[in-house]
């Protein structure tokens, strides 16, 4: 099957309102692949801190984007063989992470990575551009969101269950910070489609949200 018919659904949003969850729930109900795109920076974010990379260096932040040695098995992220779904997703990978991928040579090397996860029978990816820039042909695209109070308890919550140490006021600071980058960025900067349906989740459980989206994929389908 050509990957130009291979249906994909973005789920594009700003951090922590639940369009990984809801992407990954998504992707399961459909049998579909799915691709976090976040955790492709939050991977690179990792490797710099651990080699002491300075992260205004875009090319030496490139170099480690373009020779990531990275695998998904199922829930499981994988860093030169090592399990590290929860280490990326740390408060000092979220903040490095939403700074390098405003890097242009950074998303160029990881965009040809993100496009080969198109297979069939479809594709489910969350991230802040995957609508726009990545795959801007998508059949189905969603800009979830919902309020940084709500979006900091729940990534607050989501830390602590985890076992990770948090503060809910630097996380609602975080979140401030992160969306006035994210959105006034030079390259991909975060922002609504036209083309693009609004799901608000702040008073939506995932359940409901899932729903959603699998309602509007249904009619997309039927057009």
């Amino acid at each position: 099957m050509e990957s130009d018919i291979i249906p994909v659904i973005t789920i594009d949003g700003p951090s922590a309102s639940g369009k990984g969850t809801v992407a990954q729930m998504v992707a399961q109900k459909l049998a579909y692949h799915y691709l976090d795109s976040g955790a492709l920076y939050r991977l690179v974010a990792l490797v710099a801190i651990r080699s002491n990379t300075d992260c205004a260096n875009e090319s030496a932040i490139a170099d480690i984007a373009s020779h990531l040695d990275a695998t998904f098995d199922g829930s499981s992220i994988l860093l030169n063989g090592e399990n590290v779904s929860d280490v990326i997703r740390s408060e000092q990978c979220s903040k490095l992470a939403s700074i390098i991928a405003g890097q242009p040579a950074v998303r160029a090397a990881l965009l040809q990575r993100q496009c080969a996860f198109r297979q069939s029978p479809g594709l489910v990816t969350d991230g802040r551009d995957m609508g726009s820039a990545v795959f801007p042909d998508a059949s189905l695209k969603i800009f979830l969101t919902a309020s940084a109070e709500e979006r900091a308890r729940r990534r607050y919550k989501q830390l602590i269950e985890k076992g990770i140490n948090a503060n809910m006021q630097s996380i609602l600071q975080d979140i401030y910070e992160r969306d006035t980058r994210d959105s006034n960025r030079d390259i991909s900067p975060l922002k609504q489609q036209v083309d693009a349906k609004l799901l608000d989740t702040t008073f939506l459980s995932i359940e409901e949200a899932v729903n959603e989206v699998l309602r509007l994929h249904n009619a997309a389908c039927k057009n």
